[in-house]
């Protein structure tokens, strides 16, 4: 059988092993450089309130012990990076990593969550099975070839990534209005060389287009090695240029590195050689003819199975959108999770009124006594957390002694620079309203 067939090829383990340490090095950095801007404070324990989601109402955060939290990620990242206790520190940094993305969804990154999901296949991968602390303590873990899917399980995350965010770039806005870029690029007027054409409007149309193109089209040039190599030069511009454009932190520097994946095992291997230098470990050792079979592998396929299911729940989880009614943008049901990456422009505002439901006394809330600065902006242009939010002011008004606790949002939000639109219906008690993966038709139609 061809699946058969493909599933007892092998390559070099070079490849996997090159993936761990690059993919650990940059989470330890990405972990320090969260630390040293003072954002673990700023967004994790300064808050009074911390938006869940749906289905995480569990996780709640810890105060000063989220130091700690950061502190064992970091850890769990170095031993990662090592290959040392592999399994263990790969389940670590993924739960610890996961845990801190969790803690409130004001935070939320397509970038965080991909690196959850490929800490998450990376505990299901002999990652640490070559040039690794643990292979090299343990001869008999050691094995210079591995099966080919491994490898190409990463691969298709990264290829889900860009080619998802290919197809969610076609869209009126973002090719026929070229908005957001039209709003977002004049902002860089200032980059040398380059900043006195961002202000031109065929320049934004240039790179809607060109950037939909280069999501769809990537992964199948890296692919092909005709053309791999120009594509991960693309890569490179592409990624280079959207950081020095956006603040989008460590996010080009992870795919740069991640993209590495699709080259042959002898690039991986000089990279390997590099840290070889630098340690003063000669990667030899390691070599030692053996073939990791993916019966040895996968434990009578378990493994691959979880692999398997996995990708295909990553295959059809951005096509959830499609169960809900409205445009997807304005609605946000269904956006997260879905590598929709910087495609709109969203701002609004969320005035909440507590009603005494039988005297119909009132009063307006000021966020700034509950969210900061950033939560309440967050919160203003997305429904599912203006209706925990007012969940959180009917508890804590009521506890407070008020009776008979009513909370009306009065919320305008305005989209790719058009006139702002009321935004949620200002009839309904969002506090009897339920904040579920089923459609909020309290939301106005756009």
């Amino acid at each position: 059988m061809k699946i058969n067939s493909y599933l007892d090829k092998t390559t070099k383990a070079a490849s996997l092993a090159a993936f761990r340490i690059l993919f650990g090095l940059l989470m330890l950095v990405s972990l320090i450089r969260f630390a040293a801007l003072g954002w673990i404070d700023k967004l994790y324990i300064s808050p009074n309130f911390f938006f869940k989601y749906t289905g995480f109402f569990w996780v709640h955060p810890i105060g000063e012990w989220t130091y700690l939290l950061f502190a064992f990620c970091g850890l769990s990242a170095i031993g990662v990076t090592l290959g040392y206790r592999y399994r263990l520190s790969i389940v670590s940094f993924f739960l610890s990593f996961t845990y801190i993305e969790l803690m409130d969804k004001t935070t939320y990154l397509n970038h965080y969550y991909f690196i959850s999901v490929m800490a998450f296949i990376m505990i299901w991968l002999p990652m640490h099975r070559y040039y690794s602390v643990d292979a090299y303590r343990d001869h008999n873990i050691r094995a210079q070839y591995i099966p080919q899917w491994t490898v190409d399980a990463i691969k298709v995350v990264l290829g889900i990534v860009y080619f998802y965010a290919g197809l969610a770039k076609i869209n009126y806005d973002w090719l026929v209005n070229a908005l957001p870029l039209k709003i977002w690029l004049p902002g860089s007027y200032d980059l040398p060389i380059i900043g006195g054409l961002l202000e031109q409007s065929w320049v934004a149309y240039m790179f809607s287009w060109s950037g939909m193109i280069y999501d769809l089209m990537i992964p199948f040039l890296l692919l092909w090695k005709p053309t791999r190599n120009i594509a991960f030069f693309l890569v490179v511009v592409f990624h280079l240029l959207t950081r020095a454009l956006f603040p989008i932190g460590m996010f080009p520097y992870i795919m740069i590195v991640s993209t590495l994946i699709f080259f042959d095992a002898r690039v991986h291997e000089k990279i390997l050689d590099v840290f070889s230098k630098l340690i003063g470990i000669s990667r030899s050792i390691f070599d030692n003819r053996v073939s990791l079979t993916t019966k040895q592998l996968a434990h009578h396929n378990w493994k691959i199975y979880i692999v398997g299911i996995f990708l295909i729940l990553q295959l059809l989880l951005p096509f959830r959108h499609l169960i809900y009614p409205g445009n997807l943008y304005w609605t946000e049901e269904g956006y997260r999770f879905s590598w929709r990456v910087m495609l709109m422009e969203k701002a609004g505002t969320a005035t909440f009124k507590i009603v005494d439901g039988k005297t119909g006394k009132r009063f307006y809330v000021d966020n700034k006594d509950f969210l900061t600065s950033f939560q309440e902006k967050q919160m203003a242009t997305q429904p599912d957390m203006i209706v925990e939010y007012a969940h959180y002011l009917r508890d804590h008004f009521a506890s407070q002694g008020h009776q008979n606790v009513e909370v009306y949002v009065e919320s305008y939000v305005t989209l790719n620079g058009a006139l702002s639109k009321p935004y949620i219906n200002p009839k309904v008690d969002l506090g009897k309203e339920s904040d579920t993966w089923t459609h909020k038709d309290y939301i106005l139609e756009y």
